[in-house]
């Protein structure tokens, strides 16, 4: 599923634009740490975790793109971050929950 796809789900707008950003799979998470241990390779992952460790984790794992819920904002560090490391970010007013059955049609991320 393409940036444009995911964001259009869930109702949201394109942070962080990274043009071939895709995602083949969904995790929901926000303790960093599960999502380290748990995320895949191109996934969306699904959090309220808006600061700069997000992008880490991703890069970590090859999460490609962040959604951001409840509407939260992305302080300028995570937005420079994700830029440099190629991770793109929506933010959606919808919850975690609400988030991951729009994008119901993708699997779910499990390593």
């Amino acid at each position: 599923m393409t940036l444009a796809e995911v964001s259009e789900k869930v109702g949201g707008e394109i942070v962080v634009d990274i043009p071939d950003a895709k995602a083949e799979s969904v995790y929901v998470g926000d303790l960093l740490s599960d999502v380290m241990g748990h995320a895949g390779e191109d996934c969306a992952l699904i959090t309220i975790q808006n600061h700069l460790n997000t992008i880490a984790v991703c890069t970590l794992v090859g999460c490609s793109i962040v959604v951001i819920c409840h509407s939260r904002p992305v302080p300028p560090d995570m937005i420079e971050g994700a830029k440099r490391e190629g991770v793109a970010i929506i933010v959606t007013p919808r919850s975690q929950y609400s988030a991951a059955l729009a994008l119901s049609s993708l699997p779910p991320s499990e390593q």
